[in-house]
């Protein structure tokens, strides 16, 4: 599915993130960027071990130590990736209890677009960010998702985002989330 916002493109399909040759692609990482399991473990495998290594100098050097926090973002190059760049941002594992982690999840997003644009760049991929082991429910999540991407495309232009999906179900999810913000402003 592919839609037209302003000069923008916005496409959802179903996909391996680690194949996409958009300019930067965005990792669903967790606070330590020192990989993991899902998405997190798949870019790290699939961008060799220069990542890892781009990331501990990251980590010494930007954060001084201190795990990345939920909703920001930071950037490395790709390595051996189609993608130039990797964005790592840390989505909000899930908990009846936050109150504010429906913003954490919209930050990830937004906060992925302001380096993107800090870098120049006019191509990015993202992943359902917090939905596989975070828990975070994929139709909350596909909203936030689609209305924090939809209102950033109408105010900027910017080039083509892509969200890229595990599943048939993931995609029928986002797609659903995707057409009722499209309704709802018409």
């Amino acid at each position: 599915m592919q839609i037209t916002i302003g000069e923008n493109t916005l496409e959802l399909l179903i996909g391996d993130i680690t194949k996409q040759a958009t300019d930067a692609i965005v990792n669903a990482a967790n606070g330590s960027l020192m990989g993991g399991g899902g998405v997190d473990g798949a870019i790290h495998k699939a961008a060799g071990q220069e990542l890892l290594q781009a990331c501990r100098r990251l980590r010494k050097e930007q954060l001084n130590e201190e795990p990345l926090g939920t909703g920001e973002a930071v950037i490395t190059p790709g390595f051996k990736l189609p993608a130039s760049y990797v964005i790592h941002t840390v989505g909000p594992i899930w908990n009846t209890h936050n109150p504010i982690q429906d913003i954490q999840l919209a930050d990830c997003y937004q906060n992925s677009f302001k380096l993107a644009k800090e870098y120049k760049l006019t191509s990015i991929s993202f992943p359902s960010i917090s939905t596989g082991v975070y828990r975070f429910p994929i139709e909350r999540a596909a909203k936030i998702a689609m209305r924090t991407i939809t209102n950033y495309l109408q105010t900027v232009d910017f080039g083509q985002v892509r969200m890229v999906l595990f599943s048939e179900t993931d995609f029928t999810v986002y797609k659903s989330a995707l057409r009722n913000i499209i309704c709802s402003s018409s």
